[in-house]
């Protein structure tokens, strides 16, 4: 094996492990969304809150809301992408053998393509959710100042 193709095929073990860094990090995170969603509900339900709380939470809320949405696209499977299993299920072992050996390079940089919009829904979820929870936390400390 020669050292360029020694190092693509690092650099493709590389990529794909970053793809399932992220996922682990984007199921992590819409788990603890989801969390916080039902337990700031279950609260809120049962608390007389004014208006301030109110729209802090409620604004809280359509944050965490719009942060698992990024966060269930990132996860979402591309069926129509080059790369990957779709492509694989439509050749023969031998087309599979040639289109690894020509075009691995190609695969490299659709994956790497598809590892940084992975991360961008995923660092777009991280401030959705901390400003939601920031937003949340207001919501909390106003209902319990009774602000307003």
């Amino acid at each position: 094996m020669s050292a360029t193709t020694r190092d693509l095929v690092a650099a493709h073990a590389e990529v794909k492990a970053e793809i399932v860094r992220t996922d682990t990090k984007t199921a992590l995170l819409l788990a603890f969304v989801g969390a916080v969603l039902a337990g700031a509900w279950t609260v809120a339900r049962d608390l007389p809150l004014n208006l301030a709380a109110y729209v802090a939470g409620g604004l809280g809320m359509a944050l965490l809301i719009a942060a698992a949405g990024l966060l269930l696209r990132s996860t979402r499977p591309n069926l129509r992408g080059r790369h990957g299993f779709p492509l694989w299920a439509t050749l023969t072992a031998e087309e599979i053998s040639a289109a690894v050996s020509r075009d691995l390079a190609a695969d490299i940089a659709g994956l790497s393509r598809l590892a940084v919009a992975k991360f961008t829904c995923l660092r777009r979820a991280v401030d959705l959710t901390c400003a939601g929870g920031g937003l949340l936390v207001l919501a909390a400390l106003l209902t319990l100042g009774g602000a307003l």
